[in-house]
């Protein structure tokens, strides 16, 4: 209730509709048919069906026609409303509240309660235009004037008190217009303030008087409201009156409340330089700045600049340096125009502080001081200047010691006159709001409003008074909530916290949801509405798979349903409403009946059947078909035949696999022999033509054994034989071992023995017996000899022998035969002293020795086993002994308890109860 205008603004919102119906009190029946067979709902009829607010919507379309009759009239004399200007956010406003009546949706903003027709009512008739309970009003304006008066008491003295009083002011809860107490509304007026009470008919628009509202429009144009008396504010002069343009070049025929137009040229109006006109396009107000450059003198003519014409008066900032009159002194003002005035030391001088004159001083010279205090006041004006008199000004800061009290007069003082007294002491007092202390330093009685936030709660529910900390209750909450149709096109408004329990109003126009089904173009339109669209109700006539058409009733997608009616939307709820389109549902089963064939096709195998019921079906007779051998026909029963019946063997080679035939197939193996002749058979089943080349693989090592060929065997046996011998040819050494000698063959690999068989050209080493003579031989002279000589079962190396021994070779055999002996007999004599002589004593036994280094499996398992069970032992002791432990000094803790609450306790000496 405390807050200004400045405060409040950042609540301040466009005044909330406030639902009405508008109607003439001199509207006939027979000129509204509607209304003479539908009259409207009674006041407490809050739960009409659907068909009487289908009527109420006629009704407050007809009232709209009548009541912005005189409106149309005013424009141009058509009574059309599609000629009516939808753009008028004020006439929208009144068509807003015209629905919203019909809803009974008029909620006071105080106490949020349903306002009746027959309640007396109070509207803000400058402002915002809200309605309110006639009582709600007097009392918020009562309680608003009294916190008014306990401030001024607070504040202001008795002699003040009085004329404050006179001054108490009161605002409206929603826009803060503030009215006096004499404001204070005593009785219900009408909208348009002609009628006292107005009667409660219900032709007529709730608080209504009927009669031409009469109100002087905005702008101060002269002319009154045509519409009849209505809520809200006046829509504007929609009177036609010739003006001029702004330059006023033209003179032209436009509606009252636009007469201020432009004509779209030059404006051409003289600027405040003089010397140029405006160029800009024909405006509004003055006219900007000459922007036309020059060079143009300062004040004082001295300095010359170039600058834009309307900048051309400018000072240089520099002395003017112009001689006086006296023609001694040079004028010492910043530069100006005009004269420079008369010399200031010319004619009667004084001194200094000014107590002494002197009469025949010329202008040049400088008057003396006289000696005397100066006494000239101090900037505190309190005290004088205590100094002589002095050239120049006085010191700016009074330093003269006074006693000061501080604000709050707790604190006494001397201090320096210049200095302010101020104490440590923290106010206690409550602030306007009572609720807060004032905890200001040094505080003279006169606390600041509380800077604090109320934080309450207000009595809508959903939010906080926002304003400073105040008494009395808070202001309303100036939020409004729009209820709408599902399109948006209609609606109302209504204060925060009055939305629950109100419903959408009812559209008259079509919805815009476009249908999803095949029939869009030709689906039947119907009104906005919340929620899903009704179902379409033409024929389906989709094709179906089989090719037939469906004749069911359309059952095709849907678009995406209008989420229901809410004002607090859930999330969850809004996903599932209006986020996906309906698919539909399938199309039934086709109902045609059609002829159908056996799987076989056999002539006189068709039966009639549904469409959606037709199968394919056995006719039980043989199949007959033949076979993709062209041999033999097929001898199962009659099946689904993928290859046509009369199909020539073409279609059923290999070569069209893409076709699966169901037949059953030929499990005969091919017979025909191959050509040319190949030692494996056909492995494939009986078939038309000749086989196919026989793909085997064939392996044939080389000539030499090393290497293994792999030949397809249709192309082996198409070679000739020198072509086999050189495919069969590893191309590298034979290496294959010579009969006769040790050595390998060294020839490429070919077929047959190999030639170096008996001519072998390596070369070998052969000796004489003794092996001293050596000697090189070719291996075919080695074998030669030793066939002559019949050498082949010698001991030795072979070639060992061939070369025969000389003289010297007989005396080292000899020689060696000696070392040998003499060798023999020397190792036979260390061997006989080498052996240790022999004990003779008794043996002694061993008895069982291995058998006791063993250890039985059985004792060790047995061991660990005992070890095991004393560790567990020795464990449970241990916690045995702890919880057994434990209890017993839980034990000992209590008894000691019991023992000291039973022992008698000593009464308080007199000394003791004395302190």
């Amino acid at each position: 209730m405390h807050l200004t205008r400045s405060q409040a603004s950042p609540w301040r919102q466009p005044p909330p509709s406030r639902p009405s119906h508008a109607d003439s009190r001199n509207l006939s029946k027979e000129a509204f048919p509607v209304l003479a067979n539908s009259p409207p709902s009674t006041e407490d009829d809050d739960n009409s069906g659907s068909d009487e607010e289908n009527q109420g919507l006629v009704h407050v379309d007809t009232l709209e026609l009548n009541i912005f009759r005189g409106y149309a009239d005013a424009r141009n004399g058509c009574h059309e409303r599609a000629d009516m200007p939808s753009s008028e956010p004020a006439l929208a406003k009144i068509r807003d509240l015209l629905v919203a009546s019909n809803l009974k949706a008029i909620s006071c903003l105080i106490c949020l309660e349903k306002v009746r027709q027959s309640d007396p009512i109070w509207h803000c008739t400058t402002g915002c235009h809200a309605i309110y309970h006639l009582i709600c009003i007097q009392a918020w304006a009562g309680e608003a004037c009294k916190v008014a008066e306990d401030r001024a008491r607070a504040r202001l003295s008795l002699e003040h008190f009085p004329a404050a009083v006179k001054d108490v002011t009161w605002h409206c809860p929603k826009c803060r217009i503030e009215y006096s107490r004499e404001q204070i509304p005593r009785e219900s007026l009408c909208y348009c303030g002609k009628v006292v009470d107005p009667p409660v008919d219900p032709w007529l628009t709730a608080h209504s008087c009927g009669q031409i509202c009469g109100r002087s429009l905005s702008g101060g144009c002269g002319h009154e409201c045509k519409l009849l008396c209505h809520p809200g504010a006046c829509p504007p002069c929609p009177q036609f009156v010739k003006t001029f343009c702004f330059c006023g070049g033209i003179k032209d025929v436009r509606r009252c409340s636009h007469k201020h137009f432009s004509c779209g040229k030059k404006c051409s109006k003289e600027l405040a330089c003089g010397l140029h006109a405006c160029e800009d396009i024909c405006h509004g107000g003055v006219c900007p700045p000459c922007l036309k450059s020059g060079i143009h003198k300062c004040r004082c003519g001295r300095v010359e600049e170039v600058r834009v014409c309307s900048d051309s008066i400018f000072s240089c900032k520099k002395p003017c340096g112009k001689p006086m009159k006296c023609q001694k002194h040079w004028c010492k003002k910043v530069c100006h125009q005009g004269p420079c005035g008369e010399c200031e030391l010319q004619g009667k001088q004084r001194c200094p502080c000014g107590k002494v004159a002197y009469k025949e001083l010329p202008c040049d010279s400088i008057a003396p001081t006289c000696g005397s205090t100066c006494e000239k006041p101090l900037p505190c004006s309190l005290h004088r200047c205590q100094e002589r008199c002095h050239i120049g000004e006085c010191k700016t800061v009074c330093r003269i010691v006074t006693l000061k009290v501080c604000r709050c007069g707790s604190l006494r003082k001397e201090v320096p006159c210049h200095q302010d007294l101020q104490c440590e002491r923290k106010c206690q007092l409550l602030r306007d709001c009572r609720r807060h202390p004032c905890k200001r330093r040094c505080c003279n009685g006169d606390c600041p409003p509380c800077s604090e936030i109320c934080g309450r709660k207000l009595r809508c529910g959903n939010h906080k008074c926002p304003a400073p900390c105040h008494r009395g209750p808070c202001a309303p909450c100036p939020l409004a909530v729009r209820i709408s149709c599902a399109c948006g096109s209609t609606a109302y408004e209504v204060p925060c916290g009055a939305e629950r329990g109100k419903r959408p109003p009812r559209c008259l126009k079509l919805c815009p949801i476009i249908p999803r089904c095949s029939h869009r173009e030709n689906s039947k339109p119907h009104r906005c509405h919340y929620g899903a669209c009704p179902p379409c109700s033409l024929t389906c006539n989709e094709e179906l798979l089989c090719g037939h058409t469906c004749k069911e009733i359309c059952h095709g997608p849907r678009p995406p349903a209008n989420p229901e009616f809410s004002l607090k939307q859930t999330k969850k709820r809004k996903d599932q409403t209006g986020n996906a389109s309906l698919s539909g549902t399938p199309c039934p089963p086709c109902a045609e009946r059609i002829l159908m064939y056996c799987l076989g096709r056999h002539p006189g195998g068709e039966r009639v059947m549904v469409c959606s019921e037709s199968s394919l079906f056995s006719c039980g007779r043989l199949c007959g078909n033949i076979l993709a051998c062209g041999n033999h026909r097929c001898q199962k029963t009659c099946h689904d035949v993928a290859i046509p019946r009369n199909a020539g063997y073409e279609a059923k080679l290999p070569g069209n696999m893409d076709k699966i035939d169901s037949c059953e197939k030929c499990t005969l193996t091919c017979q025909k022999i191959r050509t040319p002749p190949c030692p494996h058979p056909c492995m494939q089943q009986c078939h038309v033509g000749t086989c196919s080349p026989c793909s085997a693989p064939l392996k044939r090592s080389c000539h030499c054994g090393t290497l293994s060929h792999s030949f397809p065997c249709s192309s082996f046996n198409n070679f000739i034989q020198e072509e086999r011998d050189k495919r069969l040819s590893c191309g590298g050494p034979c290496h294959r071992k010579l009969p006769n000698c040790s050595h390998l063959c060294s020839e490429i690999c070919h077929p047959g023995p190999c030639k170096m068989a008996t001519n072998c050209q390596k070369k070998v080493s052969v000796w004489c017996k003794c092996e001293r003579l050596k000697k090189e031989w070719f291996c075919s002279d080695v074998q030669v000899a030793f066939s002559s000589l019949k050498l082949q079962n010698l001991r030795g190396p072979k070639g060992v022998g061939l070369l025969s021994c000389d003289k010297e070779c007989l005396k080292l055999i000899e020689e060696q035969r000696i070392k040998e002996d003499t060798e023999r007999i020397r190792q036979r004599a260390s061997i006989v002293s080498e052996e240790p002589p022999k004990k003779v004593g008794r043996r002694k036994r061993h008895y069982g020795s291995h058998a006791m280094t063993e250890k039985s499996r059985f004792k060790e398992i047995t061991q660990s086993i005992m070890k095991w069970c004393m560790v567990v032992l020795l464990v449970l002791l241990a916690l045995s002994i702890l919880y057994y432990g434990v209890q017993g000094l839980y034990s000992l803790s209590d008894w000691m308890n019991e023992r000291e609450s039973k022992r008698p306790r000593k009464k308080p000496s007199a000394n003791f109860i004395m302190h």
